[in-house]
């Protein structure tokens, strides 16, 4: 999808082989991003339900999402996650996940992702992207530089537990 030689830096869309790598990376960033969000339960619970071997493969092969991989000097360093959202004629995807390793992170990485994002995105039609970000998340100022903005407010039960979340929109062009 996207390559820049000078920094060495790709990002290619990921297949189901490419899972144990999601699962990495998932395991590197999950805990940084949200240990002073959410309590260490919810952290846990909310980790099991998405980052399972079975439940990557069904979001890959059921529920239509494309990951794609970004690698700095062929090595993984962050991933994506989108999907067109349902009813499919209203041509407004969904990024599902946006993580980086931390020690990558504030390098311009995470705009290089939505990019590639938002041009698979208009690609295929899309109109809008919208993502959910926890109204306490520090990315939200992140998102908000990348021009989405706070379109409403959402309470999703995961388990027990409960995600209080931004739901945030961008308008493609």
């Amino acid at each position: 999808m996207t390559t820049s030689a000078a920094a060495a830096i790709s990002i290619q869309p990921a297949t189901l082989a490419d899972i144990p790598t999601i699962i990495g990376l998932a395991e590197a960033t999950w805990e940084p991003t949200y240990r002073f969000i959410i309590s260490r339960e919810q952290l846990e619970y909310m980790y099991r339900v998405i980052y399972t071997p079975a439940s990557l493969h069904r979001q890959i092969n059921e529920d239509g999402h494309t990951f794609l991989l970004l690698r700095t000097d062929g090595h993984a360093a962050g991933f994506a996650s989108f999907s067109r959202l349902l009813p499919a004629d209203e041509a407004i995807f969904k990024l599902h996940k946006l993580y980086l390793l931390p020690s990558h992170q504030g390098q311009g990485l995470g705009q290089q992702l939505i990019g590639a994002v938002e041009q698979a995105a208009r690609q295929a039609g899309g109109r809008a992207l919208e993502l959910n970000v926890n109204r306490h998340n520090p990315a939200l100022a992140f998102y908000e530089r990348q021009g989405f903005l706070r379109h409403h407010e959402e309470d999703i039960p995961i388990g027990p537990y409960w995600m209080n979340d931004y739901v945030m929109r961008k308008e493609l062009r």
